[in-house]
């Protein structure tokens, strides 16, 4: 599958999965523009890397996605955006009672309120090139729940809402809005946690992996940023030009039960 010369906008793509179906968009040959909040030598260097080992152009542009005007902004100075990947993300867990209003509001707007105004933006400049694909990575949470998650669980149910309106609104054009409903990923920051897990809970690491991060994956092994990835590229392939308006899940069966 081929995203050649589309411009690819992900964004908190500088590490986990955005980076990594960032990565798997500019292997395809997307131009693809990365995005978080800090604006370090180390995040223009990954640019610089990805395009080296790509072959193609890779840029990244600051935007903090708890600010509505710089989502906005990050979409005008990228210039063009053929694929909106709405990826930016933060968790914090407590109970519902505990839980603090400065949390629940950055959580809402991060994880919701972002994507509603990158898209916005974005849809002008789809509309304009005749063609375009905005992919939502939501959550297994954004079809289910858990305790302790409620702006997380409420961000995510609002993203699938949001996906299902954007699709309704341009279903008589070439663009299409999909949700992709990760259960859990085995990235860099997940990785980090499992020693002190292990140390917790006296598991080995497979046991930690099994019986606690993975209780509620029935498949017992982690989606991988690759295979979220291939399926973004799949919602960008001619195959998938009628598929709008739902979520896809990679969840190791979860929302199955």
């Amino acid at each position: 599958m081929s995203v050649q010369g589309k411009t690819v906008i992900v964004t908190g793509s500088n590490s986990g999965i955005g980076l990594g179906i960032a990565r798997e968009m500019a292997g395809a040959g997307g131009h693809v523009v990365l995005n978080s909040f800090s604006d370090t030598e180390d995040d223009h260097q990954l640019a610089k890397d990805m395009a080296a080992e790509f072959g193609t152009d890779v840029r990244y542009i600051k935007a903090d996605m708890s600010k509505g005007e710089e989502c906005r902004a990050l979409i005008e100075q990228a210039g063009a955006c053929d694929i909106l990947i709405n990826n930016a993300g933060i968790q914090h867990v407590a109970p519902l009672q505990d839980f603090s209003t400065a949390k629940w509001d950055a959580i809402i707007a991060i994880n919701l309120s972002s994507s509603f105004h990158t898209t916005a933006a974005a849809l002008p400049m789809m509309r304009k090139a005749g063609w375009g694909r905005v992919i939502n990575i939501a959550s297994a949470h954004g079809l289910t729940a858990s305790p302790y998650k409620s702006a997380y669980v409420a961000a995510k149910h609002g993203i699938v809402g949001l996906t299902k309106v954007t699709a309704l609104e341009t279903a008589q054009e070439p663009i299409t809005a999909n949700a992709i409903c990760p259960g859990y990923v085995l990235t860099p920051l997940i990785d980090e946690q499992i020693p002190d897990t292990m140390k917790e809970y006296n598991m080995s690491r497979e046991d930690v992996i099994k019986n606690v991060l993975l209780e509620r994956q029935p498949s017992k092994e982690f989606a991988t940023v690759e295979q979220l990835g291939g399926t973004a590229l799949y919602l960008c392939s001619d195959a998938a030009a009628q598929v709008t308006g739902t979520t896809i899940s990679v969840d190791g069966g979860w929302t199955a039960l």
